[in-house]
Formats: structure tokens, sequence, C-alpha cells
């Protein structure tokens, strides 16, 4: 590997290892084998902008997984409520599995406050998510999903996804289930009612 390799490399390390307020130039050459800190500003500009580009590297690592999580849920005899909650227990077993990859998607939103780029990169992901997953859940290509469905099914399994996500990060003993995801749906589809024009 080349230097900008190897201080992705270390920045992705850090940044699972320390987090982002808490790691320092230092820290990410002493990880990167002991690349020069003049390399950083040479290949990304500034310590901010090479951490931009290990979170972007480790959130595609993180939608990577997700989506072969999602797509392989289930066995094909289930009902879709069966699938459905194994889908789910499959995430919630990541959450453990690859920790650090989802602390660094919840760290790229709290960083993309302070960087447009970052934040432009993760609402493009959001789109291409929200219709990835509605995709998955109509059991169709993402080029089938019309606005109207990435909109309001993939938007609602975003959501979700990501508050699921929090809760299991923070306190992973009392996080939902996948049962508990199913009945807790069924819970405010009776509470909406059915749609009546």
């Amino acid at each position: 590997m080349g230097n900008r390799e190897d201080l992705l490399a270390g920045a992705r390390r850090c940044l699972e290892e320390k987090g982002w307020a808490r790691t320092t130039v230092r820290d990410i050459t002493a990880a990167s084998g002991g690349v020069s800190m003049a390399a950083i500003g040479y290949h990304f500009g500034s310590r901010e902008a090479l951490l931009n580009a290990a979170l972007i590297d480790a959130i595609d690592e993180w939608g990577t997984y997700t989506g072969r999580t999602l797509a392989a849920f289930g066995a094909k005899e289930a009902t879709p409520a069966e699938r459905y909650e194994a889908m789910w227990d499959g995430i919630i077993e990541s959450f453990s599995t690859h920790r650090t990859l989802w602390l660094a998607s919840v760290e790229a939103l709290a960083q993309a406050e302070h960087s447009e780029d970052l934040r432009r990169y993760l609402a493009g992901g959001q789109v291409q998510g929200r219709r990835g997953l509605a995709a998955i859940l109509c059991n169709v290509e993402e080029d089938a999903v019309d606005d109207e469905a990435a909109r309001t099914l993939g938007a609602v399994q975003m959501a979700l996804l990501t508050g699921l996500m929090t809760q299991w990060l923070t306190d992973p003993d009392r996080a939902p289930t996948g049962a508990d995801i199913v009945a807790g749906l069924r819970a405010l589809a009776r509470i909406v009612g059915p749609d009546h024009p």
C-alpha cells in the first residue's frame, strides 16, 4: 500500500478504536505505520477530510454488509411475517458482530453537521437505501421501485433500522427483538387502521 492507503487504513482503525473526536493526527500517523503528518495534508488536505474519507469507506462496507443481510433473510417456505422477523434477527445479530461499522454510521451523522461533502454523501446514501429496502421488502429489482414506495415503505423501514440501531447500541439488553418489531408493527397497524378515502 502507498501512503494514501496507509493513512486511510490508519484513520479507519482510529475511528473504530477511539472515535472521531478523540482521534488526533498523531494517532492516525502511528496507526498508519509511521506515515508522516505532512502526508495527511498532501493527500487529504486536513485531518477532518481524511476522517471523512475513512468514515465513507466504513459506511460503504456497512451498506454492502447490510444489503447482503437483508437480501438473505428467512426460509423460502416461511410466511412473509416469519421472513421479516428473521431479517430483523439477522440485523440485530450484526449489531454485535459489526458494532464498529454501525457506530461509524452514527458518528458520520453527527459529523455531517460540520461537513457539507459528508452530508451530501449521506443524503445520497439515504435515497439509495430507501429504494433498496423497498425493493427487498417487495421482492423486486431496485429499478422496479417507484418513488412513492421508496418515499413511504423504504423510508419507514430505514427509520425502523436506524431507530433499532441506536436502541441496541445504547442498551442491547432491553432493545427489541425481531418478534417485538413484528408485534409492534401489528399494533401500529391496528391504531392507524385501514386506508379509507
